[in-house]
Formats: structure tokens, sequence, C-alpha cells
């Protein structure tokens, strides 16, 4: 029974959360809870409940400074032309109703690491993608399912991806050891989702002819532009420029930040260096009008992470604390390590808990927050093994974390995701009906993370990827006796 009570809090937050209830106020309310059971239950005098929430916040300062720039990076590059650069070059190539899909999953991925959020990028790319394909004779399935995964991909693996640098965050984990751990493996599913959406188009035999992109952005009728500006105005802008035009140079912040990044530079240096260049870059582009303007540009991302995500992440902390205190998680954490025969499957059954956190919440953040705790707990206590060793279990964990909540979600029918998505598409494509299957059914891209990198884990076929093996026994194993 006291076991019960102890875990109580986290059934307690993922029932607020799958109410619909803001994790802002599910947070706190789930917060006080813990506290009241380490108070009455475990008999934890007030200091040291207060003692135990404020050291995990303390812990995660740096991420609150990481979230303020990259939120800050994020405003700049969708206003000042990072975003459209990377679209116009991309299309200037070519694109026909065989290819518009692959094109499109292509540069949602591009335009998801320069913005760093995956619902941005579906809205702003959704207008552009299902009408091209309407006139070029694609399919339109074919292509929602493209665009759906692309706009996942930087959510994984962006520096400013606010889900990235969470579930880092919560592993207490480098943002850029993460993204290095992980890339070779991303980039190979973004291959393969490439030739899976490329093979698609030409067994469904879809038309080679090309058309002229910018003139169809103009056909887009007035009501479509109206309701996304609704849905998203920042959008508005990007498709704005699109159809302008902008310098080619205007790519080039996020190739820098990208360089800085595999150079192993400090994140908060590679944000400095995206949001000063495109500053500098922005001014002859013509895109950035005045310093106060661009500062505003900052401010209104410093605004935007204060507003939500670091106050939330301060609750989750707080939360995570608590709970550790309580040692609430040492009943799951003893049935998994009792059916776990060694660290690989120990780190296998933390993926499947992402992945059944994030449809049981409905919700990739609140699974992140809920589950992530958990499964850091679960290496901690009962793997043993270098230090070093162990930090590339808690880089897998925060992929894992990440990988399986936004990737995840596009195969789970009621994920907040999905009904995103499909809010976006019916508004700016009004001619199709569209639903939840129609986005997970085409959505190889989603498929190929979510079963690769579960496979990969299990078996350890990882080794074959570079930088992403886990390490081998005895080099890790498991302490039972503890």
């Amino acid at each position: 029974m006291k076991s019960i009570l102890k875990i109580s809090p986290v059934f307690l937050l993922a029932g607020m959360m799958i109410s619909g209830l803001d994790i802002l106020i599910a947070g706190p309310i789930a917060t006080i809870y813990a506290a009241c059971v380490a108070f009455f239950v475990q008999k934890e005098s007030f200091n040291s409940i207060m003692k135990s929430a404020l050291d995990n916040v303390k812990e995660m300062q740096i991420v609150f400074f990481i979230l303020m720039m990259a939120y800050a990076m994020a405003e700049v590059f969708m206003v000042s032309g990072v975003g459209a650069s990377i679209i116009n070059m991309t299309l200037d190539l070519g694109v026909t109703g065989k290819t518009v899909a692959v094109v499109g999953l292509i540069i949602t991925s591009l335009l998801s690491i320069a913005t760093g959020t995956s619902w941005g990028t579906f809205a702003a790319s959704a207008p552009i993608f299902l009408w091209l394909t309407h006139i070029l004779g694609g399919n339109i399935m074919l292509t929602i399912g493209a665009i759906a995964g692309g706009s996942c991909f930087g959510d994984n693996i962006g520096l400013i991806s606010e889900t990235t640098v969470v579930s880092s965050g919560i592993q207490k984990v480098d943002v850029i050891d993460r993204i290095r751990h992980q890339g070779v493996w991303s980039g190979i599913v973004l291959f393969l989702g490439v030739i899976a959406f490329y093979s698609a188009g030409i067994i469904m035999d879809l038309p080679a002819q090309s058309g002229d992109t910018h003139a169809i952005i103009s056909e887009i009728p007035q009501d479509v532009w109206t309701n996304l500006a609704e849905q998203r105005a920042s959008a508005v802008t990007l498709l704005e420029q699109v159809k302008e035009g902008v310098p080619w140079f205007m790519a080039l912040p996020l190739l820098f930040v990208l360089i800085a990044a595999f150079k192993g530079l400090p994140t908060l240096l590679c944000l400095f260096i995206g949001i000063i260049s495109s500053f500098l870059l922005g001014y002859p582009a013509g895109t950035i009008d005045s310093t106060s303007a661009y500062l505003d540009l900052v401010k209104g991302g410093f605004e935007g992470a204060g507003s939500w995500v670091i106050v939330m992440m301060m609750w989750v902390g707080a939360f995570g604390g608590i709970m550790k205190l309580l040692n609430a998680f040492e009943p799951i954490s003893k049935f998994i390590l009792k059916i776990s025969k060694n660290v690989r499957q120990l780190m296998f059954y933390n993926g499947t808990l992402s992945i059944m956190g994030n449809a049981a919440l409905a919700d990739e953040m609140a699974q992140i927050v809920t589950v992530g705790p958990m499964i850091k707990e679960m290496v901690e206590e009962n793997v043993e093994g270098s230090e070093k060793d162990l930090y590339t279990l808690r880089l897998r964990n925060a992929t894992f974390n990440d990988a399986l909540g936004v990737f995840g979600s596009q195969l789970i029918p009621w994920h907040v995701y999905i009904g995103f998505y499909l809010g976006i598409a019916t508004a700016v494509y009004p001619l199709q009906k569209f639903e939840a299957l129609d986005i997970i059914s085409y959505n190889f891209m989603a498929v190929i993370a979510v079963v690769s990198i579960l496979t990969l884990t299990l078996t350890g076929l990882d080794k074959w990827v570079p930088l992403f093996a886990l390490p081998k026994e005895p080099q890790v194993r498991l302490n039972k006796k503890k």
C-alpha cells in the first residue's frame, strides 16, 4: 500500500494530462501532492522536502538558459529568412508529382532543424505541399505523411527544439553530446525515409511533370491564408518570404550552427552563433529592418520560453526531486530488473516505457517529463559501469524520450500531434477530408524511426551505427543485488 501511495503522484500527473489540463497547472498540483505524500507517508520534514525539490531544480539551471536562447534563435530564423531560403533552394531543384512527397520530406526535415518546431514547420509547409501535390497530380495522403514525418525530424535532433533540450536536461546530458550520439542514426532514418517515399511515388505511377512553386503559392485561396494566420501566424510570414524570395546566403546561419555543433562547441555558443549570424546577414538581405526590430525578435523568444517551458521545467524539476526522495519508482524498477537479463534488455524496456507513456498521455512533452525521471533512475539505481559508459546510457534514454515521444506520436491516433496536424491540413486544404489514419498509414519515416531504435537497442546491431553503440557487458552490468 505504501509503494502505491509513493507512485500515486505520477498517476495523478498522468490523469490530469490525459484530461487536458495544462502542465503549468498539473505540474504544481502533482508536486504539492507528492510533497504531502512525502510528509505524511514517509514522515519527511518540510525542510528536507524543499531541499530535494530545489536541489533538483538547481541542476537544471543551464537548461533554462539553453531554452531561452533556443526560443530566441527559432524566432529569428523564422523571420530573418533562414527557413524561407532553405525551402526555396530545395524547391528550385524541380518538383514533380512523383517527387513532391520526397522533396516535402527533405524540406520539412531541414526546416524543422532550422526552426526547432515540428508544429510550426508543418503549419508553414502544409499549404505549399498540399496545393503543390494537388496541381502536379501527386498523392495527397503520401505527401501529408511525408511532411508530418519530416516536421518531426528536427524536433528530435534540432539544437533549438524544446523536446530535445528538455529530454536532455532531465537525463543530465549535454544537448551537443546527445545530437552527436544519435546524429548518424537520425541521418540513416531520413535516408531510408527518402527511399521509401520515392519508391511509393514510382509504385503509384505518379506524374513526372514539374510546376512553378512560387506561382502555386500565389494560387492558394485567401480563406486558407486567413485560417493559417489564426493557427500559426509565423507560418504566413515564412510563406510570404518563400513567394517573394530571399537571398541564398540566408541559409548560412543554419550551416554555421550545424558546423559549430558537430565541432563540439558548447550549446549556448552554437545558439549565439545562429542568432548573431542571422542578424548580420539579415541586414543586407533586407529581412531585418533595424536593430530594434531584431532585438524585439530576441525578446519575443525569451518571453516565449519564460511564459511556458521554463516554468514547466521548474515544476517538473521540483516534482522529480520529491519523487526521488520518495524512491517512488522502486517497484517498477524492481519489476523491470527482474525480467531484464542484461543491460540491453533494461534499455529496451526503457524505450518501451517511453512509447507506452506517450500512448497513455497522448502528449510527447507529458511523456518526457513523466517517464523521463523514471527511466533515468532505472539506470542510475540498477546499472554499474564507468561514468563514461553510464553517460552513454543516459544519452540513449534522452533519445528514447524524445524520439519515441515525437516520432511515436505519429503512430498514435488520439495523440495531440495528430489532432493539430489534422486541423492544419483541413484548414489549408479543404478539398480533402483527413482522418488520423491518413497520416499514420503513410508516415513511413515515423515507422522506420520507432522500429529501428528499439530493434537496434535490443539486438545490439547499434554497434554498426557510428557513435550510436551502447557499451557492452561487462563494461556495464546489472546490479541485481541492489
